[in-house]
Parts: structure tokens; sequence; C-alpha cells
């Protein structure tokens, strides 16, 4: 009988020893663990003596995931909004035409070339959008006059194409 119990306590150390799992959120990135808002099982040391204390995690308690379950539904409504907002921007753009003047020399040849960052500076001026020159894609500057379709990322669901008119002076 008392082998029986000597057997049951270390059985249980055991248990005990392996099944020191803690649940916690993740706030931020963390390699070989997991993403920012992921809730992940890790041993009760390391939740407890690093991630918690540098700040990259929460302990997964009842509040806390009930926080983090509606910050999620908060960034998701936000992201449909920002898509919406940019299938609409994407629509005006399309629709719409700009024109860009570069100087041009005898025989047609042109001195200078249209950018992204003149392409975005014109979208403002003529069609009163705000466009970052970054999310315009532009392989090469445009250095020949006639009208040129240019695409525009504004979401990274949402691309479209801008016609520029580019003309001499």
């Amino acid at each position: 009988m008392y082998e029986a119990d000597a057997l049951q306590i270390s059985k249980k150390c055991v248990i005990k020893k392996g099944g020191f799992d803690m649940e916690v959120i993740l706030l931020e990135d963390v390699k070989n663990v997991g993403k920012k808002g992921d809730v992940v099982k890790v041993n009760d040391g390391y939740g407890r003596n690093v991630l918690i204390k540098k700040k990259q995690a929460l302990e997964a308690t009842g509040k806390n995931l009930n926080d983090l379950k509606l910050k999620k539904a908060n960034d998701d409504k936000i992201a449909a909004e920002n898509l919406a907002e940019a299938k609409e921007l994407g629509k005006k753009i399309e629709e719409s035409e700009i024109s860009v003047a570069i100087k041009v020399g005898e025989g047609g040849k042109s001195f200078g070339s249209v950018s992204s960052k003149e392409i975005a500076e014109e979208v403002k001026t003529q069609l009163g959008f705000d466009v970052d020159k970054k999310k315009i894609q532009l392989k090469d500057a445009i250095k020949t006059t006639g009208t040129h379709e240019v695409k525009i990322k504004l979401h990274p669901k949402v691309t479209t194409t801008l016609k520029v008119n580019v003309v001499g002076k």
C-alpha cells in the first residue's frame, strides 16, 4: 500500500512537472511563439518570467480574452470601412484623367520625364485626392507624350488605373 501511494505521488509529480502550461495573449509578434493577437500555450516560467515581464503578452483570463475579442471585432470593422473608402476612391480615380506638361524640344523630343511624385501632385491639384507617391506603380518614368495608364494601389485589395495625358509645352 505504501508503494502504491509512492507511485501515485510520483505520477502526480511527473504530471505537474510537464503540465505547467499557461495560455497567454501575445501583444506583439514573438519569434517561434506566434503573432500579435494569438492565444498560445507556453510553459509557465517562460510566460511569467519572460513574456509578461517584457510586456509581450497578457495572461489569458476571461476579461483579457473578451477584450481581445472586442478589439478584433473593432479592427475588422475599421478594415472594412477602409476597404469601402478605397473602392469608392478607386472608382472616382478610374473615371477621371489628369494632364501633365513636360518640355518638348524640336522634333518632339522630350526633356525630362514624368515621375510618380509629379503624378501625385497633379492628382491632388486637378482632382483633389491625396494619393501617396509610393502607391503609384510606375516601372519607369514616362518620357513620351500621349495618354498613359498608370496603376495606383490604394489598398492591398484595391488597385485602380489612372489615365495620364502627357502634353508638351
